[in-house]
């Protein structure tokens, strides 16, 4: 295996309780030619600090002069991202210590531009562990539509084969999904490495666990963004309710 850096973008935001944890993650990896950008988004607690005691040559803080959202603190990530790899890690989740090797290992071996894996909830404790989520093979723009199970944490990229500006998070409510189908509209295909190498942080209040307003922003996502007609919406949809949160959440 060629070993090609890997920059990893972590926005953050008021993490303080968990970024310390966050970053051990990356640590911890097997791979090691990788740097980590941290990308703080004008956080109120002690996240800065946090990170300002574990800076070194290969891990980077950007300091946002203003609070932004998390797709403009990943696009300033990625802007200044030197790796031929990028990929993507929320303040307050996890990788297994293989995540990097693994899926690196994965795309060279088959040539994929854009990949993701399998993933579990975890509580915010970190103690209990829901069944793995499994992932296709592999997903193209339609299929997406009906049922994306990419989780921003679970990406990597070869930028190589896709360009940094192809990359940029589209600045709207769930921006990741709304920039994977932009990427799958683009041409490119999505391969899954149907293995649990990330682990997402799952709240009583977060966005994964209120179905009801998930509904709501993928039904905007289908008609603002993508600017599907009625019945085009209600047809994929219909998929979304299915795969996405009766099956998944």
């Amino acid at each position: 295996m060629k070993e090609e850096l890997v920059s990893i973008i972590i926005p953050v935001y008021n993490a303080e309780k968990y970024i310390e944890e966050t970053i051990k993650t990356v640590k911890e990896q097997t791979y090691k030619n990788w740097e980590m950008i941290l990308v703080d988004d004008k956080s109120t607690d002690r996240s800065k600090e946090i990170i300002k005691e574990n800076l070194s040559d290969n891990i980077i803080l950007i300091e946002l002069s203003k609070n932004s959202g998390t797709a403009i603190a990943r696009n300033e990530g990625t802007k200044v991202a030197k790796g031929t790899y990028i990929s993507f890690l929320d303040a307050d989740d996890l990788w297994d210590n293989q995540k990097i090797e693994k899926q690196l290992k994965f795309m060279q071996e088959n040539e994929y531009a854009f990949t993701y894996t399998a993933f579990q909830f975890v509580n915010e404790d970190n103690t209990k562990r829901s069944k793995k989520v499994n992932v296709q093979k592999q997903l193209d723009y339609k299929e997406a539509l009906k049922n994306t199970r990419i989780l921003s944490i679970a990406v990597m990229i070869d930028l190589k084969q896709i360009a940094k500006e192809e990359c940029t998070m589209v600045n709207v409510l769930h921006e990741d999904i709304a920039t994977w189908w932009k990427l799958l509209k683009n041409g490119h295909m999505a391969y899954g490495l149907n293995e649990v190498l990330v682990y997402y942080r799952r709240y009583g209040n977060s966005k994964a666990s209120n179905k009801l307003r998930n509904c709501k922003y993928r039904w905007e996502l289908y008609r603002k963004v993508e600017k599907l007609s009625v019945i085009k919406s209600i047809y994929y949809f219909l998929h979304y309710a299915f795969y996405g949160v009766i099956k998944r959440i």
